[in-house]
């Protein structure tokens, strides 16, 4: 269940910019953003030339959920940037799209423990975008690189 507080997140993320112009909108959020689903509602303004889905509103939807999962999840003392993205689209997206992301706890202790050994980590994630029939009309990969922040140690002389 969403807490009030993963709710007043959830409308400010659904206000920013760049989702809410993708016509975008996140409709769950975890309160440790372990988890956020997304819809992808088809109108006027999703819409591409034929009547289906724009290819680009599918993509700006998704693009940078991930990061930002990440950079809360790992917290302040690590850099987390988007590197690459692809998408591959598998079926005209004829209905409303959704979309949910997933970082569980595990994967989290994991990170952090390649970077106590290394100096940067970059993995893909993937997402697919499905119809309300669930079939996939996208796939979305997401290469993400993360690395530790530098931590000064005293003052120079």
């Amino acid at each position: 269940m969403e807490t009030i507080k993963a709710k007043i997140t959830r409308w400010y993320f659904n206000f920013f910019p760049a989702l809410w112009a993708s016509g975008g909108r996140l409709t769950y959020l975890a309160d440790d953003f372990s988890v956020v689903k997304l819809r992808l509602r088809k109108c006027l303004r999703t819409r591409n030339y034929v009547g289906t889905m724009y290819g680009g509103s599918m993509y700006s939807a998704v693009d940078g959920i991930y990061m930002v999962m990440l950079i809360k999840r790992l917290g302040k003392e690590y850099v987390v940037w988007d590197k690459e993205g692809c998408i591959k689209y598998k079926k005209p997206g004829k209905t409303s799209l959704y979309a949910s992301f997933k970082i569980d706890d595990s994967e989290i202790t994991a990170i952090k423990a390649t970077l106590e050994t290394r100096e940067k980590y970059e993995k893909i994630y993937c997402v697919d975008l499905l119809n309300e029939n669930g079939e996939i009309c996208a796939e979305v990969q997401k290469t993400i690189s993360m690395k530790k922040k530098a931590t000064v140690t005293g003052a120079a002389d």
